[in-house]
């Protein structure tokens, strides 16, 4: 049994799913917030799933990457919620989440790409649901250049964000748009993965700066 949610980008979510059946799910946009609307949020996803928190095998939370503030926000509710029960907590990347749900579905090679800002992406590549690379910030040409190659001729989904910044390299891809990942390809992927604490990952350093120069988070 296990709790998964993400606050990394749009969205405030979470679903408890069950030896991969989802008993509950839900996702509110929201851009900010996400530290207000989390635990509200969870105690709904457990009472719709008709569960107490005793009955959770399992934490799982989105790690990156995305919003630095959000991504800290799941990561320390997860934490606190994993020690208060004494359960694993597990962390599962965001472009993986992304590509989850596509993995048994999509032919050929799967693209999940946020729109990073500042003229780059964050990419990662899969292939029947294995990563082909490891999730990385590029420019979008050196990104351009890295769908082409592992693409190759044939088929294609961009799913993300960023999917339209990459689409001009494989004309007959299949887009799909996202702004947050699915809370249960979260648990489904957090559920079967071992229990190593989960660490944020950061592909690039955050924008704020405290008074003083120093970086945020750095």
């Amino acid at each position: 049994m296990t709790l998964a949610f993400d606050t990394c980008l749009a969205a405030c979510s979470a679903a408890v799913v069950e030896d991969g059946r989802v008993l509950a799910r839900r996702a509110d946009p929201m851009l900010r917030g996400h530290q207000e609307r989390l635990a509200p949020l969870v105690a709904e996803v457990m009472a719709e799933a008709a569960l107490g928190f005793d009955r959770l095998d399992r934490v799982g939370v989105t790690v990156g990457p995305g919003s630095f503030t959000g991504l800290r926000v799941g990561l320390a509710f997860a934490k606190g919620l994993g020690a208060a029960l004494s359960i694993p907590v597990v962390g599962v990347g965001l472009l993986e989440a992304l590509a989850e749900p596509l993995a048994a579905e999509a032919p050929g090679t799967v693209f999940a790409v946020l729109d990073a800002k500042r003229g780059q992406v964050y990419l990662q590549a899969f292939a029947g649901g294995a990563a082909l690379m490891a999730p990385d910030a590029l420019e979008i040409g050196v990104a351009l250049a890295r769908l082409a190659e592992l693409a190759g001729h044939g088929p294609a989904t961009l799913v993300g964000s960023g999917a339209a910044l990459l689409a001009q390299v494989l004309p007959g891809a299949r887009l799909i748009a996202a702004d947050h990942a699915d809370p249960a390809a979260v648990a489904r992927l957090a559920a079967v993965r071992p229990p190593v604490p989960p660490r944020p990952l950061y592909l690039r350093a955050p924008d704020a700066r405290l008074p003083g120069g120093k970086v945020l988070g750095a």
